[in-house]
């Protein structure tokens, strides 16, 4: 694919995504790797155009520039953000009472604290994500290591076989305890991204080193 075929796949994905309004996006392709530069209207829809290109075959990489720019929200600032963050935790009935601190600094979020599952940690980083006033967000929450599982390796691998967009034949798998590595090669992002996520979903796991390489 060259690279003016790659960044018109790029602006069509962005044009045909509903959360996202590309009016204000900018794209440049180079050998693979993808720019976005210009602004958004909220954090949600900057996540939502990385997203939306990752999972594009022939993107190697993405280089997120985009400046969160509200017109319409002018909120009370840190506080209000911070107030609203810790409600929409505690309603969410997936992530346990009074798990997860909450920092706010110029809009952005910094997530600490201790969980037991990576798909709590994701759903209290997606829980904020949405809020308005928000700029980023940092996860530092971590995974609780007292969780044991028997045998992660077999159960990762065998998770990989059961997804038929995951070639598990050409991933290599490796656990130490809790951290789990993967390596070998891949077809696209988006496909590296799945595999991270699935070896996530493992009991046990407390950390995952991607090193795959895209083809």
């Amino acid at each position: 694919m060259t690279d003016k075929t790659l960044k018109q796949t790029v602006l069509d994905e962005l044009a045909w995504e509903p959360s996202v309004n590309a009016a204000h996006i900018g794209v440049t392709a180079r050998d693979g790797v993808v720019t976005l530069s210009g602004h958004v209207e909220t954090y949600a829809e900057k996540w939502g155009a990385e997203r939306s290109v990752e999972r594009l075959a022939g993107v190697k990489a993405v280089a997120e520039e985009l400046e969160v720019r509200s017109h319409y929200y002018t909120g009370h600032g840190d506080d209000d953000i911070a107030k609203r963050a810790l409600n929409v935790l505690d309603w969410d009935v997936a992530i346990p009472h009074d798990k997860v601190r909450v920092k706010i600094e110029n809009g952005w979020v910094t997530l600490s604290g201790e969980l037991f599952w990576q798909y709590q940690r994701a759903a209290a980083e997606a829980d904020v994500r949405k809020l308005p006033g928000v700029t980023g967000v940092t996860n530092m929450i971590t995974i609780d290591p007292s969780i044991q599982a028997s045998d992660v390796h077999a159960k990762i691998k065998t998770a990989f076989a059961r997804n038929a967009m995951i070639d598990a034949e050409d991933i290599t798998v490796v656990t130490d305890g809790g951290k789990v590595t993967l390596s070998g090669v891949v077809d696209s992002f988006y496909e590296r991204d799945l595999a991270a996520r699935t070896a996530w979903s493992a009991p046990g796991v407390t950390q995952v080193e991607d090193n795959l390489l895209i083809a």
